[in-house]
């Protein structure tokens, strides 16, 4: 883009200097001459060009034609003043101010009309959001949210909205995760790939690839931080330590393991469940169960049931950042008279 708005300044500035050298002007002052020229050529076209980066098209060209038509109005007010046959200073000083006064209503309201049209067209989430400047709906994909694959179902589930941002350098990492000579690191980033080629294909969401880049910045952790504070973004990761860090600097997270932890079903001691003991717990003679969304449930004295479904009664939940571990005792034969003869 850049490269693009060089070359017109150069053949801007190149034609201004030719041209000096074809008006009466001293020799000695064509080249500064021919550069002033230039300039003011590629004046209006390289502002409209670095507007319509930070703004919608609509206002841009609301705003140029409320400019031309103020230019317009003040051309037939000095006109009408000229035909009255007042001259002078006051003459001079009163077409400056026309101009200047009606060509920047004529910007402003053009723009503010420009900006109603904006708002009512058709547009899809993405321009919308991009368009009113909704930062609040931007977020961005860490590579380990993207890999973990839940992100794609949350999307289709339609919980999350809005804009989703993918920088360049997630992109980056994500390819060189996928070329690993290591099998189990190209699995992960090729399934990483199909991922985001899942969520761009959904017909109710929008991604962005951005280009942008702090090579200052080595750490993609912190390259990610510092786009999402520059764009009052939110980053949706699963990562704990980005999460910490990105809390610390004022940048909101959105957790998927935090989302899946308040989603999981809420056990309280002195409930009951029915388990299959899968392997050998770390302290004597406990056994290891989990739940179908992958909680860890410790029984006591459960060594000798491996491969087999037991009853169990809850004797305490820890919950922690990293998940949830639930404690149980075996269920012993009184508890299960009582309850089948509640239950008769």
């Amino acid at each position: 883009m850049w490269g693009a708005r060089f070359v017109l300044l150069a053949v801007a500035l190149s034609v201004g200097v030719f041209s000096a050298f074809h008006l009466e002007v001293a020799e000695s002052e064509r080249l500064l001459v021919g550069l002033l020229i230039g300039a003011g050529l590629v004046l209006a076209p390289l502002a409209l060009d670095l507007l319509a980066d930070v703004w919608p098209w609509q206002r841009v060209a609301g705003g140029v034609l409320g400019f031309t038509a103020g230019l317009g109005g003040a051309g037939i007010a000095i006109w009408a003043v000229d035909a009255a046959g007042v001259g002078g200073p006051a003459a001079l000083v009163w077409a400056l101010g026309v101009l200047v006064g009606l060509g920047y209503l004529g910007w402003r309201f053009g723009a503010t009309a420009g900006d109603t049209v904006a708002r009512s067209s058709p547009k899809t989430a993405a321009s919308a959001a991009v368009a009113s400047g909704l930062a609040s709906g931007r977020k961005l994909l860490d590579t380990s949210v993207i890999i973990d694959g839940r992100i794609a179902d949350l999307c289709e589930t339609g919980f999350l909205d809005g804009v989703f941002v993918i920088p360049q350098f997630i992109l980056h990492e994500l390819q060189h995760i996928a070329d690993s000579s290591d099998s189990l690191k190209r699995a992960r980033g090729r399934r990483g790939l199909d991922i985001l080629h899942r969520i761009q294909n959904m017909p109710d969401l929008a991604v962005n690839i951005v280009e942008e880049d702090f090579p200052q910045i080595k750490d993609v952790d912190a390259k990610l931080v510092a786009l999402a504070k520059k764009q009052g973004a939110k980053i949706v990761t699963n990562d704990l330590n980005l999460n910490k860090v990105a809390e610390l600097q004022g940048v909101r997270v959105l957790n998927i393991n935090e989302l899946t932890n308040a989603l999981r079903p809420v056990v309280l001691p002195g409930e009951s469940m029915r388990v299959f003991v899968l392997r050998e717990g770390k302290e004597a003679g406990q056994g290891v169960a989990y739940l179908d969304d992958g909680t860890m449930i410790v029984v006591d004295e459960a060594k000798k049931f491996i491969g087999r479904n037991v009853e169990v009664v809850v004797t305490s939940v820890l919950q922690t950042t990293a998940g949830r571990m639930i404690f149980t005792r075996l269920r012993d034969e009184s508890e299960r008279s009582e309850t089948a003869g509640v239950r008769g």
